[in-house]
């Protein structure tokens, strides 16, 4: 197996919800060859990136070790209500990041259940700073949207129609692993409660849009795929 890709995530429930980072990991492991992948989570409830940063605890992670990938998670919806505020913060955690050698990575994410029309501003949010700092990002709210749009009896939110249940979740891993390895996550580990619950059609669609997500998506933003690390 070749050298682990290690990521430190940074984020809130929107990433601890299902084990987004587990999931991401089991998949890497079961790919031929097999890709190690090494994370650490710093995690808490409802927090904004302002808030990680003002509380230390990410900087310390940051510092603490090295990481090929830290992944930035804005709460949901500032996005949307303070999108100056939101690229103030990935702007300060983007020039740390990259201080350590580590390439920063936003985490798009998916809008609320109850103002889906409002996904294409809630990823612009991410884009724009993207395009702006030269960061990775991984468009999970695109995916969303498109799996959502294409097979629209698929149920990704959770009952509370804010954080994503199993299924978003893995959706959510698949676009990690397309995003950061340039490879699709079709055929991959899945959860065998996941797998039995969806069916292996759904979970096989999942994966796809997952990819033709990301290619396309980076191909919109004019992202050279060579120049995305594979580790």
């Amino acid at each position: 197996m070749r050298k682990a890709t290690r990521i430190l995530f940074i984020g809130n429930s929107f990433t601890g919800r299902n084990g987004l980072a587990k999931m991401l990991a089991e998949m890497a492991a079961s790919a031929r060859p097999p890709r190690a992948v090494e994370t650490e989570l710093v995690l808490a409830n409802g927090m904004a990136l302002k808030t990680h940063w003002q509380r230390g605890a990410a900087l310390e992670a940051i510092r603490g070790a090295q990481w090929d990938f830290v992944v930035l998670q804005e709460q949901s919806t500032l996005p949307l209500k303070n999108r100056a505020k939101m690229h103030e913060y990935i702007t300060l955690f983007d020039r740390e990041i990259r201080e350590h050698r580590a390439k920063p990575v936003l985490y798009m994410t998916w809008a609320r259940q109850n103002a889906w029309q409002r996904q294409d501003e809630l990823s612009d949010a991410y884009a724009s700073i993207g395009r702006k700092l030269g960061a990775i990002v991984v468009p999970v709210g695109v995916a969303w949207q498109k799996a959502l749009e294409e097979s629209p009896g698929i149920v990704l939110h959770d009952r509370d129609g804010s954080h994503p249940n199993p299924a978003g979740t893995y959706l959510a891993a698949c676009v990690f692993y397309a995003t950061l390895f340039d490879a699709s996550p079709v055929g991959l580990a899945v959860e065998p409660a996941l797998l039995a619950k969806h069916g292996a059609e759904t979970i096989e669609l999942l994966g796809q849009v997952a990819f033709r997500t990301v290619r396309e998506y980076s191909a919109s933003v004019g992202v050279d795929r060579e120049d995305q690390p594979a580790g």
